[in-house]
């Protein structure tokens, strides 16, 4: 069985405006828990994340489109994850 691993980038901070619109901030995450992984596989399923960079208690995603980006916040806001509501 063969997987296919897509490396997304750490640059979530390109300052165009197309990339701003398309780039989600995740509060309040449980980073002692939740790796860049996890928050990839939650995320990927709006969208192509095309750039994942997580901090302590907080995560950036780049979407390839501000579209993928509003999906995801309307489908993540809120959700507890690791005890932690985002």
């Amino acid at each position: 069985k063969m997987s296919l691993k897509v490396q997304t980038s750490n640059i979530t901070n390109k300052n165009d405006p197309k990339s701003i619109n398309s780039r989600v901030f995740i509060g309040n995450l449980n980073t002692a828990v939740v790796k860049k992984s996890d928050v990839e596989t939650i995320f990927s399923k709006y969208g192509r994340v095309v750039g994942c960079s997580v901090h302590k208690g907080y995560a950036f995603v780049q979407y390839s489109n501000e579209r993928h980006a509003r999906a995801a916040v309307l489908g993540e806001n809120g959700r507890v994850l690791a005890g932690q509501t985002l």
